[in-house]
């Protein structure tokens, strides 16, 4: 579904990915794990137009979408979920889930607004309560619940169990396992907890200093002998 080719970028002059190459295969989960200031999260923003590229492509469907601008990228089917600030905390939930769809016609809209709350029931009782007011797992879950109103194909999905209990981040992985199989999304994600995240995943890529350190299945990544190295970042990019 993406297909990333030689991608470098960063934000000015600060260089933060270096010569990236990557694939997201249609309704498969992807998770991209990686030290702190491996260039995790840049690089879903500079999938979704966010940061300065300086060099490479970017594929989606087979069309170039490198220099398409943010809110193109939204209505061409990428949702992206950052870690924070993902809902509109003065709305209501269900002014939330109404805005995500804006560009909907007012029967799909609905029809989505359903199908999100069939994937969280969560939400259904707390309708009319103000973002602002929700817990983070509340916030997490509405967040997802509108990147599913908006009918997108991918979902990209930055830290989404970041400051959440052990117990609320196991439904938040249970939820995007349940986004794929039950309703054929495609998931890239970024997720500090490493072990857990390719557990649930089909594919992974480890990011060491802006560099891609391996890719191959999650269940390689997960049983690589130098897997703990990987994650702390310390082995070298190439080494195998």
């Amino acid at each position: 579904m993406i297909k990333v080719k030689n991608l470098s970028a960063g934000y000015g002059k600060l260089q933060i990915l270096f010569d990236v190459n990557a694939r997201v295969e249609e309704k498969k989960i992807t998770t991209v794990v990686g030290p702190n200031g491996s260039g995790k999260s840049t690089f879903l923003k500079t999938l979704f137009g966010l940061t300065k590229i300086y060099s490479g492509e970017i594929n989606f469907k087979g069309k170039d979408i490198t220099y398409i601008p943010p809110y193109k990228k939204a209505r061409i089917g990428i949702a992206y979920l950052p870690q924070t600030n993902n809902v509109f905390v003065n709305l209501t939930v269900e002014e939330n889930l109404k805005i995500a769809g804006y560009i909907l016609d007012k029967n799909k809209l609905n029809d989505r607004i359903e199908l999100s709350l069939d994937v969280f029931p969560e939400l259904k009782e707390i309708l009319h309560r103000k973002a602002g007011t929700l817990s983070g797992g509340q916030r997490q879950f509405l967040a997802m619940a509108m990147a599913i109103v908006r009918d997108a194909d991918i979902l990209m999905l930055d830290e989404p169990t970041a400051q959440l209990s052990p117990k609320l981040a196991e439904v938040i992985f249970n939820k995007i396992v349940e986004m794929r199989d039950n309703y054929g999304l495609t998931i890239l994600l970024v997720e500090q907890n490493a072990k857990r995240a390719l557990e649930i995943s089909d594919n992974a890529y480890m990011f060491v200093s802006g560099r891609v350190a391996f890719e191959g299945t999650a269940e390689e990544l997960l049983n690589h002998e130098k897997f703990k190295e990987y994650s702390l970042g310390i082995t070298a990019v190439g080494e195998s």
